[in-house]
Protein backbone atom coordinates (compact mmCIF):
# COMPACT_ATOMS: atom_id res chain seq x y z
CA UNK A 1 0.00 0.00 0.00
CA UNK A 2 1.16 3.03 -0.75
CA UNK A 3 2.53 5.55 1.69
CA UNK A 4 1.83 8.57 -0.01
CA UNK A 5 -1.72 10.62 0.92
CA UNK A 6 -4.48 8.17 1.23
CA UNK A 7 -7.27 9.70 -1.11
CA UNK A 8 -10.38 9.22 0.97
CA UNK A 9 -8.35 11.59 4.16
CA UNK A 10 -9.60 14.96 3.66
CA UNK A 11 -6.89 17.63 2.81
CA UNK A 12 -6.69 20.60 5.28
CA UNK A 13 -9.45 23.39 4.23
CA UNK A 14 -7.45 26.02 2.30
CA UNK A 15 -7.81 29.56 3.93
CA UNK A 16 -8.12 32.25 1.51
CA UNK A 17 -7.23 35.54 3.07
CA UNK A 18 -10.14 38.03 2.51
CA UNK A 19 -8.91 41.07 0.08
CA UNK A 20 -7.62 44.17 2.17
CA UNK A 21 -8.67 47.54 0.61
CA UNK A 22 -6.25 49.87 0.29
CA UNK A 23 -6.96 52.76 2.34
CA UNK A 24 -8.29 55.81 0.68
CA UNK A 25 -6.05 58.36 -0.19
CA UNK A 26 -7.20 61.89 0.19
CA UNK A 27 -6.95 64.48 -2.32
CA UNK A 28 -4.64 67.12 -1.37
CA UNK A 29 -6.15 70.95 -0.80
CA UNK A 30 -6.57 72.88 -3.87
CA UNK A 31 -8.09 76.18 -2.42
CA UNK A 32 -8.29 78.01 1.00
CA UNK A 33 -8.27 76.30 3.85
CA UNK A 34 -9.14 78.78 6.54
CA UNK A 35 -10.87 81.88 6.74
CA UNK A 36 -9.00 85.15 5.30
CA UNK A 37 -9.06 88.52 7.53
CA UNK A 38 -9.99 91.27 5.39
CA UNK A 39 -11.86 89.50 2.41
CA UNK A 40 -14.97 91.57 1.66
CA UNK A 41 -18.10 90.03 2.50
CA UNK A 42 -20.82 89.62 0.14
CA UNK A 43 -24.00 91.45 0.72
CA UNK A 44 -26.26 90.78 4.08
CA UNK A 45 -29.00 89.94 1.29
CA UNK A 46 -27.17 86.93 -0.22
CA UNK A 47 -25.45 85.35 2.90
CA UNK A 48 -27.06 82.02 4.25
CA UNK A 49 -28.52 82.38 7.72
CA UNK A 50 -27.25 80.88 10.69
CA UNK A 51 -29.10 77.65 12.79
CA UNK A 52 -28.47 76.23 16.05
CA UNK A 53 -28.88 72.35 16.75
CA UNK A 54 -28.62 70.69 19.47
CA UNK A 55 -27.37 67.41 18.44
CA UNK A 56 -24.29 67.56 16.52
CA UNK A 57 -23.37 65.23 13.40
CA UNK A 58 -19.57 64.11 11.79
CA UNK A 59 -20.61 66.32 8.77
CA UNK A 60 -23.03 68.71 7.83
CA UNK A 61 -24.17 69.07 4.32
CA UNK A 62 -24.85 72.64 3.40
CA UNK A 63 -27.17 73.31 0.45
CA UNK A 64 -25.82 76.83 -0.86
CA UNK A 65 -29.48 77.27 -2.94
CA UNK A 66 -32.49 75.50 -2.94
CA UNK A 67 -32.55 72.11 -5.76
CA UNK A 68 -28.69 71.94 -4.77
CA UNK A 69 -28.68 68.05 -3.12
CA UNK A 70 -28.43 68.98 0.22
CA UNK A 71 -30.76 66.19 1.44
CA UNK A 72 -29.41 63.73 -1.15
CA UNK A 73 -25.76 63.96 -0.19
CA UNK A 74 -26.70 64.19 3.20
CA UNK A 75 -28.30 60.89 3.10
CA UNK A 76 -25.02 59.30 1.43
CA UNK A 77 -24.15 57.89 5.27
CA UNK A 78 -25.89 58.04 8.39
CA UNK A 79 -23.46 59.85 10.26
CA UNK A 80 -24.27 63.01 7.92
CA UNK A 81 -27.34 65.50 8.32
CA UNK A 82 -28.65 68.07 5.90
CA UNK A 83 -28.63 71.54 7.15
CA UNK A 84 -31.21 72.99 5.85
CA UNK A 85 -29.42 75.66 3.59
CA UNK A 86 -28.25 77.30 7.08
CA UNK A 87 -25.08 77.26 8.89
CA UNK A 88 -25.02 75.29 11.60
CA UNK A 89 -23.95 76.11 15.06
CA UNK A 90 -23.77 73.57 17.68
CA UNK A 91 -23.29 75.19 21.50
CA UNK A 92 -19.94 75.05 22.66
CA UNK A 93 -18.74 72.91 19.49
CA UNK A 94 -17.42 73.33 16.35
CA UNK A 95 -19.42 71.88 13.21
CA UNK A 96 -17.43 70.59 10.32
CA UNK A 97 -19.58 71.57 7.02
CA UNK A 98 -19.61 70.65 3.01
CA UNK A 99 -20.92 72.66 0.52
CA UNK A 100 -23.14 70.90 -2.32
CA UNK A 101 -24.53 73.28 -5.40
CA UNK A 102 -25.81 71.97 -8.58
CA UNK A 103 -23.49 72.82 -11.50
CA UNK A 104 -25.11 75.37 -13.55
CA UNK A 105 -24.43 78.89 -13.03
CA UNK A 106 -26.81 79.74 -10.67
CA UNK A 107 -25.80 76.77 -8.21
CA UNK A 108 -22.28 77.95 -8.89
CA UNK A 109 -22.99 81.80 -7.76
CA UNK A 110 -24.59 80.44 -4.68
CA UNK A 111 -21.87 78.19 -3.76
CA UNK A 112 -19.06 81.41 -4.67
CA UNK A 113 -21.33 83.31 -1.98
CA UNK A 114 -21.72 80.62 1.03
CA UNK A 115 -17.67 80.33 0.11
CA UNK A 116 -16.79 83.97 0.72
CA UNK A 117 -19.25 84.35 3.53
CA UNK A 118 -17.25 81.60 5.39
CA UNK A 119 -14.07 82.96 4.11
CA UNK A 120 -14.36 86.22 5.33
CA UNK A 121 -14.75 84.80 8.93
CA UNK A 122 -18.64 85.15 9.17
CA UNK A 123 -19.49 81.79 10.34
CA UNK A 124 -17.02 80.99 13.59
CA UNK A 125 -16.72 77.83 14.56
CA UNK A 126 -17.45 76.29 11.30
CA UNK A 127 -14.76 73.78 9.40
CA UNK A 128 -15.39 74.06 5.86
CA UNK A 129 -14.09 70.45 3.97
CA UNK A 130 -15.31 71.97 0.57
CA UNK A 131 -18.06 71.86 -1.97
CA UNK A 132 -19.32 68.90 -3.75
CA UNK A 133 -20.74 70.04 -7.56
CA UNK A 134 -23.85 67.81 -8.38
CA UNK A 135 -24.40 67.64 -12.57
CA UNK A 136 -27.50 68.76 -13.07
CA UNK A 137 -27.81 67.03 -16.60
CA UNK A 138 -25.84 64.72 -18.44
CA UNK A 139 -22.48 64.88 -20.37
CA UNK A 140 -19.81 67.54 -20.41
CA UNK A 141 -20.44 70.97 -18.55
CA UNK A 142 -19.90 73.90 -20.86
CA UNK A 143 -16.91 76.11 -21.26
CA UNK A 144 -18.29 78.75 -19.36
CA UNK A 145 -19.38 76.35 -16.45
CA UNK A 146 -15.86 74.86 -16.25
CA UNK A 147 -14.22 77.98 -15.82
CA UNK A 148 -16.71 79.13 -13.48
CA UNK A 149 -16.11 75.77 -11.13
CA UNK A 150 -12.49 76.46 -11.40
CA UNK A 151 -12.70 80.12 -9.88
CA UNK A 152 -15.22 78.51 -7.14
CA UNK A 153 -12.64 75.94 -6.17
CA UNK A 154 -9.99 78.39 -5.13
CA UNK A 155 -11.99 79.69 -2.60
CA UNK A 156 -13.09 75.87 -0.63
CA UNK A 157 -10.00 73.52 0.70
CA UNK A 158 -11.55 70.48 -2.01
CA UNK A 159 -13.81 70.27 -4.83
CA UNK A 160 -15.62 67.06 -5.86
CA UNK A 161 -17.72 66.45 -8.85
CA UNK A 162 -20.76 64.59 -8.59
CA UNK A 163 -22.00 63.09 -12.36
CA UNK A 164 -25.39 63.11 -13.40
CA UNK A 165 -27.60 60.36 -11.56
CA UNK A 166 -31.26 59.23 -13.32
CA UNK A 167 -31.70 57.14 -10.47
CA UNK A 168 -31.50 60.01 -7.93
CA UNK A 169 -34.04 62.47 -10.04
CA UNK A 170 -36.29 59.23 -10.49
CA UNK A 171 -36.54 59.32 -6.77
CA UNK A 172 -35.09 56.54 -5.98
CA UNK A 173 -33.18 55.34 -2.80
CA UNK A 174 -30.07 56.98 -2.23
CA UNK A 175 -26.96 54.44 -1.46
CA UNK A 176 -23.46 54.63 -1.44
CA UNK A 177 -22.47 51.50 -2.53
CA UNK A 178 -24.69 51.22 -5.00
CA UNK A 179 -23.36 54.90 -6.41
CA UNK A 180 -20.60 55.72 -9.15
CA UNK A 181 -16.92 55.68 -8.41
CA UNK A 182 -16.89 59.46 -8.22
CA UNK A 183 -19.57 59.40 -5.23
CA UNK A 184 -17.87 55.93 -3.55
CA UNK A 185 -14.74 58.44 -3.63
CA UNK A 186 -16.64 61.33 -2.17
CA UNK A 187 -17.90 59.46 0.73
CA UNK A 188 -14.72 57.44 1.35
CA UNK A 189 -12.37 60.77 1.54
CA UNK A 190 -14.73 62.46 3.63
CA UNK A 191 -15.34 59.89 6.19
CA UNK A 192 -11.30 60.01 6.47
CA UNK A 193 -11.36 63.94 6.62
CA UNK A 194 -14.28 63.18 9.11
CA UNK A 195 -12.11 60.90 11.44
CA UNK A 196 -14.76 57.90 10.72
CA UNK A 197 -12.14 55.81 8.98
CA UNK A 198 -8.89 55.80 8.32
CA UNK A 199 -6.93 56.82 5.38
CA UNK A 200 -3.82 58.47 3.83
CA UNK A 201 -3.95 62.38 4.07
Amino acid sequence: MSEGIDAWVSRPEQVIAPEIEAPTRVSTPTGASAPQPGLAAPPVGDRLPSAEHMRPASLWVLGTHGGAGESTVAALSAEWRAAEHAWPQIPGQGARVLLTARSNMHGLRAAQTAATQWAAGLVPGVELMGLVIVHDAPGKLPRALRDRIQVVSGGVPRTWSVPWNESWRLGEEVSAAAASREVRRLVSELNVLTGLTKGTK
